[in-house]
């Protein structure tokens, strides 16, 4: 898990492996290093970098363009370097013009991901789940996706459009621009905040040959579906954004409540990591493997 000397294959590659099997591929969210080695002990087969996490973990602050791409790159570079899965990475708007889209793709090609997502709001953006979206020019967004496409230096990095414009302009048109955006390159098509179950399966029959990402958004506006009707719908993709960072916010919650009320941490400890178990999660043996082999002057 995130061992500090690994071999490093091609982490699009693993993806579009996973992509291409019978079931979906289940994503938890990730908004640090920590967190995202937390979903990999866990047993799945991919992380994903939530913006929402990475903004309310780095700022304290709401998903609403806050961060910046070297910001959110040097997140994803520390969560990748962090697991051995494929992590994929909320990638915003592409922080600009279709020439900004290929620097972006390419910093974050070099911080080890294996996918981003880009998406079509206007810059500011805010959360998908959030009032008050706009949404740019379908063909700004084509350009985009374009330039994307051809800034990658594998071929095997995953593309992910999204569209917010459901929120914005309706279903139909959010299909419509899905349909434009697979045209222009994009690899998985990431169909933003429906709003019922028969938008889901709408979004689910316009693109039947086409990997779907589905966002489990947690509270959101896309009514909570179960694993097994997505997978009959076939989506390959589900991520769950924010289910970490709320168990983490009431976990410290929590503990620093009963600190203040009883001066100490004692009555939260049983139900804690042991402290050897964390050293273990964050790879103290694997550290002291290595001071023994090159105090022993190993290769």
């Amino acid at each position: 898990m995130g061992r500090l000397l690994r071999p490093r294959g091609d982490p699009g590659v693993r993806l579009r492996e996973l992509l291409e099997g019978p079931d979906p591929v289940l994503a938890p969210g990730a908004y640090d290093a920590l967190s995202a080695r937390l979903v990999e002990e866990a047993g799945f087969s991919c992380v994903y970098m939530t913006g929402f996490g990475t903004a309310a973990s780095l700022l304290g602050r709401p998903d609403v363009g806050l961060l910046g791409m070297t910001e959110m790159v040097d997140n994803a570079r520390r969560i990748a370097a962090a697991v051995e899965v494929p992590v994929i990475a909320d990638a915003d708007t592409g922080y600009g013009n279709p020439i900004n889209v290929v620097r972006t793709v390419q910093e974050y090609e070099r911080a080890g991901v294996a996918a981003i997502h880009l998406e079509d709001q206007v810059a500011p953006k805010r959360c998908g789940h959030l009032e008050g979206k706009q949404v740019v020019p379908v063909e700004e967004m084509v350009a985009k996706l374009r330039a994307a496409a051809d800034a990658r230096t594998s071929a095997d990095f995953v593309l992910i459009a999204r569209t917010d414009a459901r929120a914005v302009e309706g279903l139909e048109s959010a299909l419509e621009r899905a349909r434009r955006y697979r045209e222009a390159g994009a690899d998985v098509l990431f169909v933003e905040a429906p709003q019922s179950e028969a938008e889901v399966e709408a979004v689910a029959a316009a693109f039947p040959d086409v990997p779907l990402l589905f966002n489990w958004a947690e509270g959101g506006r896309t009514p909570p579906m179960d694993y097994e009707r997505l997978r009959r719908l076939g989506f390959k993709l589900i991520i769950f954004p924010i289910s970490a960072l709320l168990a983490a916010t009431r976990a410290v919650r929590e503990v620093l409540a009963g600190i203040r009320a009883d001066g100490t941490p004692r009555a939260a400890l049983a139900g804690l990591p042991r402290f050897q178990e964390f050293t273990e999660l964050v790879g103290l043996a694997e550290v002291r493997e290595l001071e023994a082999r090159y105090a022993a002057g190993e290769g």
